[in-house]
């Protein structure tokens, strides 16, 4: 007799060839997500009962999803009238996907155009049934809203993904045979990342006859598995996402693990006692081929989550089938295998099936303990399960006591006799990197609106005070990757867990209505100038920030050559030198030039530059217009210079104006206006005589002065001596033309095009009246969003109040005092975050933080539900589905509470019935233009009268190649007088919607109109 047994043919999985689950989402009967998933399989109570009051199915029991008709439509860029025809089934694998990509630590964004595939398991078709049980309300969405086929293909489109994408039908095991064929894709290299998926939805009630006369159906709707008291199928909903990647790259790349599959295998019953009817040998052979590919030994399988319906020929046939695999038979186990199905508690999930005890073991593998789960009665006796060592689990069974090298399968059977098993193991330890303290994160949240914001700030706030000290920064990190891109913003930096929570709540509790950012802010940087440094500047920052560590160094390593020691040394080491003229230049430059490099690299590019007598140096040379060495080498330079002038000079601060002094000054040849702040701020230099006299004439007139306490008269006559030696020091500086605008001080506007600063342009600076007031002028004659001061503390900002240009643009800064670090920096990026910036995030961590801390699941908003696409033939159809033909709820035929219509500006409401019947004849432009807005209108889901003519259809209204069909379609039945458009010529007037009403218009001139 040949051998059948063909078990022990395929060879093992070595560990490069595992693949891992990096990342998953769920949502099955009483646990909308993972967490309240395990929260139910570690509790005693099953989720079976009556459908919710919004199902056609007239009390049949079942353990039923509460929210399967609810979608977040705006989230995901869907038109209310494209979901309303859309599978409820595409809908949750649409939202479960995004939630398991998240997960990852992956911005779903960035998965478009990847080498992603697309698994999903399957078997109900209630929905393309339902669609097409009346001709008349087929539309193009029928197609692509219905029909298993479609539930991959809509999870790949919806994400832009091009790795392989199918549907898997196998009945029962359909979920699990997709995941065996997307680690088989991960294996052979088809896909980098695969979704494997499992969904199921419970509309119709063929089904249920089917259990019935076959007798399959448990009485009270329940599955008991391996008990006494086990009396068929109990079914159930549900969906479920992990997201795999092979298990060598997730290593390298840092993903988290929640367990590993070291092997997979499906085979088919074949020629059984009837199609229907399970095989002992076939599941031997699946587990063990599983198995063996997965490198194991029994005695390493310690539990099994078994496929487990509940019925009295699945169950015997399962436990011998184990046994032979497994048990006894293999040899005397130490311990039992331990059984259990997870049916217990959800039902019978069909398509979604494999994937429910996938999901199960998958977090006992992260958590390190199987749960129990309810307990479906007594054991059945007839099982013979001590004998076989097996047992039933009654209690928590602590894998971490088990060793790395304990292993799980997980089993589902078809009903048609394919049958899928899988071997997993725990996921590789990590160990905890070493490295500095981390700084301070910027823990972002966004949302589409208002509303869901608040709702996923509270969902956050409950669960950061958790979060372990050492994970905040990494949590942080995550929360920029994977939760930043909405347009509803909202950030924060938090030091501790415990600050974060509070932050959370309160923002929740109390926050303004947040404006959604529409386009990215644009920030100009202002660079202070000589009497804002300090002794100790930017230590803080210096300690805390690798990033800005690293800047500082590049600048003082430039400056070296010309001051003879580093500068960042002397600016950290709390030294009173920095106040001196020849170290106080080169200081204030390395800090600016550092501050400003910092910014940029966390994602700020500035839009013009300004910068304040010395603070123009590192301004041009983050504009462009000058290299880092030039720039150094003229800043040393120039302040040596200084330095060397004799003393004796003095500086005035008055609240005079310019216009006030400047006769005054004329009077003075030795004394000079300095600079022009700002309204009522100006400061005057020169001899220290020439500045008593002024003085005493402006304090006569009223005007209040201040003498500054400076070593040199700066921008005076008295800097004349200096002149010829700084010309000669900066000859060959030729500069460049700033690449982004420079606005002058010295000119007191933007310099002209083409123009450099030159050697002659910082020789010119060295005298020259500081015009600030008339710069920030130009610079606000197109006003920037921000203004980011760029120095060791805040100078600037308060002459920015004064000057009316300025006066209401927010102003910054990263450095406020001599306690400025790491969290000041985070301040400015997370403000400007939420007011629309994209920051490149991962530059603000230490290489220890740049890992994923899981997150809770983003809470999609459930206010738009929707049972059926918005046809009235469509309520009869569904009542058609009830048992006995009997009438279905009101509800059936309803879509509650709305969502606002995402993408379309202006445009609210939901599908409307569509227009079936001809409309008479279009007597003038008005009535035709209200015609092609209704019909838009019952496209899109929105309200006609809220459709502006100028709105165009693939920029706002999004229209696609379905949606243009069905344009087509519907025009030609509300004006039959049209006949068949022409697509080619319809086309060219797609612009608008009043473009095409012009079109429409000349088709029926003179006839029509």
């Amino acid at each position: 007799m040949p051998r059948t047994d063909t078990a022990a043919a395929p060879d093992p999985m070595p560990g490069s060839r595992a693949v891992a689950v990096v990342g998953l989402d769920c949502a099955f009967p009483g646990a909308p997500d993972p967490a309240a998933y395990w929260r139910l399989l570690n509790g005693t109570e099953h989720t079976v009962g009556t459908p919710p009051p919004t199902r056609f199915r007239a009390g049949a029991t079942g353990a039923f999803l509460a929210d399967a008709d609810a979608f977040d439509p705006g989230f995901l860029g869907i038109s209310t009238a494209e979901a309303s025809a859309m599978d409820p089934q595409q809908r949750l694998l649409l939202q479960c996907a995004w939630r398991a990509v998240e997960d990852c630590g992956v911005p779903p964004s960035e998965l478009a155009g990847s080498r992603t595939g697309t698994y999903v398991g399957a078997m109900s078709d209630d929905w393309a049934r339902l669609s097409l049980a009346d001709p008349a309300g087929i539309t193009p969405r029928t197609g692509t809203g219905s029909g298993r086929s479609m539930l991959a293909n809509r999870l790949a489109y919806q994400l832009d993904l091009r790795g392989p994408s199918l549907t898997v039908d196998t009945a029962c095991s359909s979920s699990l045979v997709a995941v065996h064929l997307a680690c088989n894709a991960l294996l052979t290299d088809e896909c980098d990342l695969a979704l494997a998926c499992g969904v199921n939805i419970v509309l119709g009630t063929a089904l249920d006859r089917i259990y019935q006369q076959a007798g399959l159906a448990a009485a009270d709707g329940r599955c008991k598995p391996f008990a006494a008291e086990a009396d068929g199928i109990g079914r159930g909903e549900g969906v479920g996402v992990v997201a795999l990647r092979m298990l060598d790259e997730a290593v390298r790349h840092g993903d988290p693990v929640y367990a590993v599959i070291h092997g997979s295998a499906v085979n088919q019953d074949g020629r059984s006692n009837g199609i229907m009817a399970p095989h002992r040998a076939a599941q031997r052979e699946v587990v063990t081929a599983a198995r063996v590919r997965a490198g194991a030994e029994p005695e390493q399988i310690r539990f099994v989550e078994a496929h487990g319906t509940g019925t009295a020929l699945g169950d015997l046939i399962e436990v011998l089938a184990l046994d032979d695999a497994l048990g006894a038979r293999q040899g005397p186990r130490q311990v039992p295998l331990a059984l259990g199905s997870v049916k217990a508690a959800v039902g019978h999930t069909e398509g979604a099936a494999g994937m429910a005890g996938l999901v199960k073991m998958v977090l006992a593998m992260h958590h390190g303990t199987v749960p129990p789960g309810p307990q479906p009665g007594t054991e059945n006796g007839q099982l013979g399960l001590a004998k076989r060592r097996m047992e039933l689990l009654a209690e928590p069974l602590r894998l971490a006591a088990e060793g790395p090298g304990c292993r799980v399968g997980v089993s589902s059977f078809g009903m048609g006799g394919t049958n899928a098993h899988l071997v997993l193991g725990p996921a590789p330890r990590s160990r905890p990197a070493a490295g500095q303290q981390a700084a301070p994160g910027v823990f972002t949240l966004s949302a589409d609106t208002p509303e869901a914001l608040r709702d996923n700030l509270r969902v956050q706030a409950a669960a950061a005070d958790t979060t372990p000290e050492r994970d905040l920064a990494a949590l942080c990190r995550t929360s920029n990757r994977v939760r930043s891109a909405q347009p509803c913003r909202f950030a924060t930096v938090a030091g501790t867990p415990r600050e974060l929570a509070e932050a959370l709540h309160t923002a929740a509790d109390t926050m303004p209505e947040p404006v959604a950012a529409t386009e990215e802010p644009s920030v100009a940087f202002a660079f202070t100038g000589q009497g804002a440094q300090y002794p100790g500047m930017t230590a803080a920052l210096y300690t805390g920030s690798p990033l800005y560590r690293g800047f500082l160094q590049d600048a003082s390593a430039a400056l070296r050559p010309w001051t003879g020691e580093p500068v960042h040394e002397l600016i950290l080491d709390g030294s009173e030198r920095v106040h001196r003229t020849g170290v106080t230049q080169p200081a204030l430059f390395a800090v600016e030039y550092a501050l400003a490099r910092t910014l940029t690299e966390l994602g700020l590019r500035p839009c013009a530059v300004i910068g304040h007598s010395i603070g123009e140096f590192a301004a041009a040379v983050i504009a462009g217009g000058l290299e880092l060495a030039d720039a150094a080498r003229l800043v040393a330079k120039r302040g040596a210079l200084m330095e060397a002038l004799p003393e004796g000079g003095g500086m005035l601060a008055t609240r005079a104006r310019a216009r006030e002094v400047r006769t005054l000054v004329a009077d003075e040849p030795l004394c000079a206006v300095a600079a022009v702040n700002a309204p009522g701020a100006t400061v005057l230099s020169g001899d220290l005589a020439g500045l008593a006299r002024i003085r005493e004439q402006l304090e006569r007139g009223g005007f209040r002065c201040t003498p500054l306490t400076v070593s040199h008269a700066f921008h005076s006559p008295l800097m004349e001596p200096m002149l010829e030696a700084f010309a000669e020091a900066a000859d060959g500086v030729r500069g460049a033309p700033p690449r982004i605008p420079f606005h002058s001080t010295v000119h007191g506007g933007p310099l002209a095009e083409q123009a450099a600063p030159d050697a002659a342009y910082w020789t010119e600076q060295i005298p020259a009246t500081v015009l600030f007031e008339e710069a920030v002028g130009s610079l606000c004659a197109e006003p920037p969003t921000h203004i980011v001061e760029i120095g060791p503390k805040p100078v600037l900002t308060g002459l920015l109040r004064r000057i009316t240009a300025a006066r209401g643009i927010p102003a910054l800064a990263p450095c406020r005092n001599a306690d400025s670090g790491p969290r000041q920096l985070a301040e400015v990026v997370a403000c400007l975050y939420q007011d629309g910036l994209d920051p490149e995030w991962e530059r603000l961590y230490a290489d220890t933080d740049r890992r994923t801390v899981r997150m809770p699941p983003h809470v999609f908003a459930t206010r738009w539900r929707s049972w059926q696409p918005a046809h009235p033939a469509r309520s009869a159809a569904l009542a058609g589905l009830a048992p006995g033909g009997t009438a279905c709820s009101k509800s059936s035929g309803e879509q509650t509470s709305r969502a606002p219509e995402p993408a379309l500006p202006g445009v609210r409401g939901t599908a409307r019935q569509a227009t079936t019947d001809p409309q008479p004849a279009i007597n003038g432009q008005g009535q035709l233009l209200t015609g092609i807005r209704t019909v838009v209108a019952e496209i899109i889901g929105g309200e006609p009268t809220e459709l502006d003519e100028n709105l165009r259809f693939y920029d706002d209204l999004g229209f696609d190649s379905v949606m243009l069909m069905e344009l087509k379609h519907r025009l030609e039945e509300r004006f039959p007088e049209l006949g068949e458009l022409s697509l080619p010529e319809m086309l060219s007037s797609l612009v608008s919607i009043g473009s095409l009403a012009a079109y429409v218009c000349g088709l029926l001139t003179p006839a029509a109109v």
